[in-house]
């Protein structure tokens, strides 16, 4: 690169550091987010779970509420059990995904029950940072009521506490409650082709 180029490069580095200066300047409020992670594409989970991994490294307490997935073995849960279990408690409240137990009895019992954990897990002042992970798909299917679920995010969830909740077909309305939603857009996939769920990759 040329010298003209690199004086260039350096002049207009130098205005977007100004402008961003600026911008930040004025962005210096906290607060405990409410998170979605929604949409058709892959993602949603692992995203959550690294943000349960940043809270660890940063020695904040957290904890997972697993959603629909049943007892499959998971890597992350795995992980968390086995390596980090003194800095993020983990549950597990479904039985397995909806077709897999074909009794919405029971699936809507066992998402009373993870709801009834996530509330106290969020209300704990020593947990910063709560995952509920797949709840938007118990949402979906009517096993928890979603105005319930909002205005207690809304109303009753700690100040500093971020929540988490992933799973495709979010409800609008905890869209619109939420603080940061970020949609997981599907353009390719393995399973179309033949290709089975694997570890390290799935789950």
């Amino acid at each position: 690169m040329s010298d003209e180029a690199n004086i260039r490069h350096a002049e207009k580095m130098k205005k977007i550091k100004a402008a961003r200066d600026r911008m930040m300047a004025g962005k210096t409020e906290e607060k405990g987010l409410i998170i979605v992670h929604t949409g058709a594409g892959k993602g949603k989970s692992s995203s959550g779970f690294g943000m349960i991994l940043r809270c660890i490294a940063h020695g904040m307490p957290c904890a997972v509420v697993q959603f629909i997935k049943g007892n499959w073995i998971t890597g992350e849960a795995k992980m968390i059990r086995e390596r980090f279990a003194e800095e993020c408690r983990f549950f597990v409240s479904g039985e397995g995904f909806t077709w897999e137990t074909q009794d919405r009895e029971r699936d809507i019992a066992a998402a009373e029950r993870g709801w009834q954990i996530a509330r106290a897990q969020i209300l704990d002042p020593e947990v910063r940072f709560v995952l509920l992970d797949e709840i938007n798909i118990a949402l979906r299917y009517g096993y928890l009521d979603v105005d319930e679920v909002v205005g207690f995010l809304l109303e009753e969830k700690p100040a500093m506490t971020h929540v988490c909740l992933t799973g495709r077909n979010a409800k609008p309305e905890l869209i619109e409650a939420a603080d940061l939603v970020t949609e997981m857009t599907l353009i390719k996939h393995p399973f179309r082709d033949g290709i089975k769920a694997q570890q390290g990759v799935e789950f």
